[in-house]
């Protein structure tokens, strides 16, 4: 990961973005907003297809022959990616009180949300087991404790990455891990000046390979490659849209 590039093409992007048309940087986003509900849901099983999900999104349409919950999942979901960018606009830094109201906003008509599991779980296909309630109880305040020193240790890629990777690992909800993680990933992202980014579905083998790496053995690298390459990517895609940019980067 080569970071002083990444920064000096955020920086790229901070000072370009209001250069962009508006109708360009809008439609852009709506559609970012679209296909990250699609991908973050369909790695957890839901079915829609993205025009299906654009569809329910934005023409307000019901998708006939799909759960309801399916259709509250890709809802919930950008709601929950809303939130999020109202908390960063007034500068709140990651708390557990965010984390809790996005899972409330993810399982909204699903279940009550927000509240930690007092049950064991555990993951298909994963050799993790995540911790006990009372270990998971320990750990989660732990996390929430290591935000602040952490932002101060690692770089803001790194952080998205070790958020992510940690929370999911601990697994503290009945459901809905997966989605908040990837949330609150893109919750440090935006904090620090970078874009969102979307793990698309068919990459969820290398995405889900990476965060076993860092379950079970703390490793952080593949994991902080996979975000650093999508950041790029993104980076590029918004340069490219600033009159006059030649958007520099490479596409991975």
């Amino acid at each position: 990961m080569n970071y002083e590039n990444l920064l000096k093409k955020r920086d790229q992007y901070q000072a370009g973005i209001d250069h962009i048309p508006e109708y360009a940087l809008q439609s852009f986003e709506q559609a970012f907003e679209v296909e990250y509900a699609h991908n973050s849901t369909a790695i957890e099983g839901n079915t829609l297809t993205l025009m299906e999900t654009k569809l329910v999104l934005e023409d307000g349409i019901s998708v006939g022959g799909k759960d309801l919950r399916e259709l509250y999942e890709v809802v919930n979901h950008r709601n929950a990616y809303r939130y999020i960018k109202r908390c960063i606009e007034q500068k709140e830094p990651l708390s557990e009180k965010i984390v809790k109201d996005i899972h409330a906003i993810l399982m909204d008509h699903i279940f009550t949300g927000g509240i930690y599991r007092n049950v064991d779980v555990y993951i298909s296909g994963a050799q993790h087991t995540p911790p006990s309630p009372d270990a998971m109880y320990r750990q989660i305040k732990n996390f929430y404790a290591d935000l602040s020193w952490k932002g101060q240790t690692f770089n803001a890629i790194e952080l998205a990455a070790w958020t992510h990777a940690e929370f999911v690992r601990i697994h503290p909800f009945p459901d809905g891990n997966g989605r908040t993680s990837r949330l609150i990933m893109n919750y440090q992202l935006l904090a620090n000046g970078f874009p969102a980014v979307s793990i698309a579905k068919e990459d969820r083998l290398v995405y889900f390979n990476a965060l076993e790496a860092y379950a079970m053995e703390r490793n952080l690298e593949s994991f902080c490659e996979l975000v650093a390459g999508l950041v790029e990517k993104q980076l590029d895609r918004y340069l490219k849209m600033v009159p006059g940019e030649s958007g520099t980067g490479s596409e991975l």
